[in-house]
């Protein structure tokens, strides 16, 4: 069913709310995907406080006009959707896992990092990048690794000794 001039506008409106109010945009082709998949992504990507919005590829892209991000934007392409959050990483992070999950079914397209249009690629490296925890831990790790070779080293010399 067609939609009227008005409720166009409020989509586009709730698409400037959307956008405005984001960290991060993933822009998903998601082709052949079910309506329960389609729902499963939802409910795991809000559980990581990550949105999930489908609209009209030509209304997604009178939004994104208005905001005037750098770079080019990627071609919108199939069925379309975009995840969004406040976090940076984790629209990209979420909907990467789904797609390893739904190979041939949902394909990252691109998205908006830092106020900035990245293509696909850019996009899966940014997801790739691991939870915050993940690296506080890895960064501890790194400074405690001198640290422990120091010991081992002295407990070494005074083993010779005794």
């Amino acid at each position: 069913m067609a939609r009227t001039k008005a409720q166009k506008k409020e989509i586009v409106e709730k698409l400037h709310t959307i956008i405005d109010g984001a960290s991060s945009l993933v822009f998903v082709n998601m082709h052949k995907l079910t309506v329960a998949d389609t729902m499963a992504m939802r409910r795991a990507l809000k559980a990581d406080n990550v949105g999930f919005f489908v609209a009209k590829k030509t209304l997604t892209s009178l939004a994104l006009a208005d905001k005037k991000f750098a770079g080019t934007q990627p071609e919108l392409l199939g069925e379309f959707g975009f995840a969004y959050g406040t976090d940076l990483v984790a629209p990209a992070r979420g909907v990467y896992a789904f797609q390893k999950k739904f190979k041939d079914k949902l394909t990252i397209v691109g998205g908006v990092f830092e106020k900035q249009f990245m293509n696909k690629d850019q996009m899966i490296s940014i997801a790739s990048i691991p939870p915050q925890q993940t690296l506080y831990g890895m960064f501890v790790n790194v400074i405690n690794s001198p640290i422990q070779s120091l010991v081992i080293a002295m407990d070494q010399i005074a083993q010779k000794k005794a």
